[in-house]
């Protein structure tokens, strides 16, 4: 008999059953702050994470919580896998950020502050200064600072000003009268971007220590007297507002998706405030007075112990020079088969090659496009660009590929959010090298990573292809872990043209050999495999499940997995930020085990393993288990079908699943316990292990 019979059905659609994703979003900020706090390691790099964990909130806010805040205004009603109400939801968020950010000011000011002062890095207070730093402040004020301030004092004819995104203000509370006999009592000064936010004291010049620093926010304070000639400054308080910064583009009533884009990056400083962060020491008569202004609750306001943005601190990081308080620096390795051989099509040609950022260089990608301009056997070159960076060798490699002739067809994505802008230069620059231009579907953001080399060799042609899990862009390769297959395998260079081709022209879908793509096939062929399990599980065959990527949200794939679990699958899930998903629960997801890796590195691959009764099926892909990635976006998911890179990508998830040192276990009621190895455990670190071997 079968035993999966005896078990009762459950309702897998039961709210209890899911984490809400905020929440489960703001707990990865608390794993990324808690390495703030982990002695084993380097102090700046301490620091560091602090900052991320801050500029983590900073979008957090632009983007989710704006789009929350929206949901409650259209349909407060409306409720998630979790059952919360957008309002519901906002006060959730409201208690878990603020618990946040509290802790981040408490780790900057009781602990990481201190430790800097014991290595000689200090934050000079304005109390604190020596005649010769006050001097030297001065004069940095007079110069550099004061011809571009421009404060605003508030009356009829000055209304409050229109408060920049995320831009560092001062409200300034005043007494007296001005030249023109007016009182209002109070005035507001918005900081340039231009200004550095911290500045470094020149030592022999202000007998400072050789890494003394001031806030910006300091010296402003020091000589804000200079701005209001003949009054008293009662007050002045740093303050700062987040506004949304998503857009949205009515995909039905656009003809031109560039210009559309354009028009919605201008609002993008100005778009409606998600929360307020005021000075602590700020009195509850001008706080009020903010919120008033702002039209905002007590729900979104932050009162800061501390410089309202921190993650500005990192300027600070790069003008310390101590090696020792950072990261050993590494140099990436290149896989043997590059080496042995510099025909890049040469070595493809012979073997589908794995590369494993940031362990193994970007670089053979890079030269991958160097030599497709430069070989007159190179017909075409088609290419996804999502995030690429300034100057990019890639962007340069096909320009030349276009200035030689060659039929280069790059596909980019406008709406890359926050790269927008680079992303319309970037189609500039390219199509003033005639090289093809298009902006992918309209409705579906082109997230795949993907590059086709057409290839005549003789009387064939050959399509050589690069397939990624992460962008084409080199400086993100050093910080991300990510994967990359160069191949010249016929059917999967056949299915990436079709791909191409879809993306370029009108028509209808077209069967796939290999690839599975979104929002076509494969949020469908996920859950077949899944169901595939879940059938050899049955039959009491082993079964087993191993899913690495940065977020599990989508419902479908999530009960698919419960059932899984209820049939006796062994469901390993490593996921690196958001989980809706509920490990433990009795009858329901007691076989599935979630683990998040925070390290060095931000983990940025996408694998896919299904043990199909012992002949594994291995996927990479871009995609996470989101609703987003499955419907809303062009993906796709590529098999890794040469044993001996199978066999490598099994080990090498296997050490993130045996890792001991940095890894974090998902509780049932949707918090994170740190793994704590026992004594007699060796120390298991993925990604050093992994560094440690491709560096030889």
């Amino acid at each position: 008999m079968d035993t999966t019979e005896a078990i009762p059905a459950i309702d897998l659609q039961k709210p209890e059953f899911y984490i809400n994703r905020d929440a489960s979003l703001l707990e990865f900020n608390k794993r990324v702050l808690a390495q703030a706090r982990n002695e084993h390691m380097p102090l700046l790099e301490r620091l560091n994470y602090l900052c991320i964990s801050c500029s983590n909130l900073d979008e957090f806010y632009e983007v989710r919580v704006a789009s929350v805040i929206q949901m409650a205004a259209i349909d407060p009603k409306v409720t998630g896998s979790d059952g919360l109400t957008p309002n519901d939801q906002l006060e959730l968020i409201s208690i878990k950020a603020h618990e946040l950010v509290a802790e981040q000011y408490q780790v900057l000011n009781e602990i990481l502050i201190p430790k800097l002062r014991e290595q000689n890095i200090k934050f000079i207070r304005r109390k604190d200064w020596n005649e010769a730093q006050l001097k030297w402040l001065q004069t940095y004020f007079n110069e550099e600072v004061l011809p571009i301030l421009t404060p605003v004092g508030l009356d009829s004819a000055h209304p409050f000003p229109r408060i920049l995104n995320k831009s560092l203000n001062f409200i300034i509370s005043l007494t007296g009268k001005d030249a023109f006999g007016r009182n209002s009592g109070r005035a507001i000064l918005q900081a340039p971007r231009a200004l550095p936010r911290i500045v470094q004291l020149p030592a022999e010049e202000t007998h400072s220590g050789p890494h003394d620093f001031v806030f910006l926010s300091s010296i402003i304070h020091a000589f804000l007297d200079q701005l209001f000639n003949g009054m008293n400054i009662k007050g002045c308080y740093q303050f700062r507002v987040t506004r949304n910064s998503d857009f949205f583009v009515d995909d039905d009533a656009i003809d031109d998706l560039l210009l559309a884009v354009e028009g919605e990056l201008a609002m993008r400083n100005y778009g409606d405030e998600v929360r307020l962060e005021i000075d602590a020491n700020c009195p509850d008569e001008t706080v009020a007075f903010l919120l008033a202004r702002f039209e905002m609750t007590k729900q979104n306001l932050f009162l800061v112990d501390g410089p309202v943005n921190l993650n500005r601190l990192q300027e600070m990081i790069r003008m310390v020079d101590r090696p020792d308080l950072k990261f050993v620096p590494f140099k990436q390795s290149t896989p043997a088969q590059f080496a042995r051989n510099k025909d890049m099509f040469a070595a493809i040609r012979r073997q589908d090659i794995l590369l494993h950022h940031p362990f193994e260089s970007f670089s053979p990608v890079v030269e991958f496009l160097r030599q497709a301009a430069a070989s007159p056997e190179v017909l075409a070159i088609k290419q996804t660009l999502y995030r690429t960076g300034a100057d990019s060798p890639i962007v340069n490699a096909l320009i030349k590929a276009a200035r030689a002739g060659k039929e280069v067809t790059v596909v980019i994505e406008l709406r890359a959010r926050f790269d927008e802008k680079a992303n319309i230069d970037l189609a500039s620059k390219l199509q003033e090298a005639a090289v093809h231009v298009v902006y992918g579907v309209v409705g579906y953001k082109t997230h795949a990573k993907m590059c086709l080399v057409l290839r005549r060799e003789g009387k064939e042609l050959i399509n050589y292809v690069h397939l990624g899990t992460g962008n084409y862009h080199p400086k993100t390769t050093e910080l991300y872990t990510d994967y990359g297959l160069f191949t010249c395998d016929k059917e999967l260079g056949e299915d990436v043209r079709r791909v191409f081709a879809q993306l370029t022209s009108l028509g209808k879908v077209t069967k796939l050999n290999k690839l599975l793509q979104s929002p076509f096939t494969l949020h469908s062929g996920i859950l077949e495999k899944i169901e595939r399990e879940i059938d050899f599980a049955k039959k009491r065959k082993p079964a087993k499940i191993v899913i690495k990527v940065n977020a599990v949200v989508e419902e479908q794939a999530i009960q698919a997995l419960y059932r899984a679990s209820q049939a006796g699958v062994e469901v390993k899930l490593i996921v690196r930020g958001i989980c809706t998903l509920r490990p433990g629960i009795p009858r329901v997801s007691e076989n599935i085990e979630v683990r998040s890796i925070i390290g060095r590195f931000l983990e940025h691959e996408r694998v896919y393993i299904f043990y199909n009764d012992g002949n594994q099926e291995i996927y990479a892909s871009s995609a996470d288990l989101m609703n987003r990635n499955m419907f809303r976006r062009v993906e796709v998911f590529f098999p890794i079908g040469n044993k001996k890179l199978q066999n490598r990508i099994l080990r090498e998830i296997d050490l993130y699943l045996n890792d001991n040192t940095q890894a974090w276990i998902l509780q049932p009621d949707g918090h994170y316990r740190r793994i704590k190895r026992t004594e007699d455990q060796e120390p298991v670190q993925a990604q050093t292990q992994l560094l440690q071997e491709m560096q030889g």
